[in-house]
């Protein structure tokens, strides 16, 4: 429901000093899980999607859960189903994702993987500054479906752009 991109060349990207053995994930091969642990206190996790050496991810940010509630329920030690995934460390917590996690195979088969969903039209989805970063603020890279009740909540929602609005988003 929810993303932010990262490039090599972004100064807000973790790949932006090249590659190092914390954020070597993010320069391998796409469809692999890059898993960070930040603030001292949450884990946060990524898809890899560029090609090898790049340095590309997605980070995953929200998320409306579909299957498994229950255990994410628990995991998350709330019981409101729009809490249990609209954060990245939220949504970390609630799949059970940490540094075990980091260099998972999405597309392998495994027990974390990519699997395909509905389209999504694009006119709903909002484009906008990224959540929490210092540095590449000019970037709209933040990606959310508009109006979504599991996106992170307490962060503004882009409302001026969409994905149709620019055309080298197409």
């Amino acid at each position: 429901m929810e993303t932010e991109a990262y490039a090599e060349d972004d100064p807000a990207s973790h790949a932006f000093r090249g590659p190092t053995a914390r954020n070597a994930v993010m320069f391998g091969p796409p469809g692999y899980l890059y898993v960070y642990f930040v603030y001292g206190m949450h884990f946060c996790m990524n898809v890899v999607t560029g090609r090898a050496g790049e340095g590309t991810a997605v980070l995953l940010r929200a998320a409306e859960p579909l299957e498994g509630i229950r255990a994410m329920q628990i995991q998350r030690g709330r019981e409101q189903i729009r809490e249990l995934c609209s954060g990245p460390a939220l949504l970390c917590q609630a799949l059970g994702i940490d540094l075990s996690s980091d260099g998972t195979d999405l597309v392998g088969g495994g027990d974390v993987s990519i699997v395909g969903g509905s389209p999504v039209e694009r006119a709903s989805i909002a484009i906008g500054p990224r959540v929490g970063i210092r540095v590449g603020v000019e970037h709209d890279r933040r990606y959310l479906i508009r109006d979504d009740p599991f996106v992170s909540r307490g962060r503004p929602v882009p409302t001026s752009r969409s994905a149709t609005s620019d055309p080298s988003r197409r």
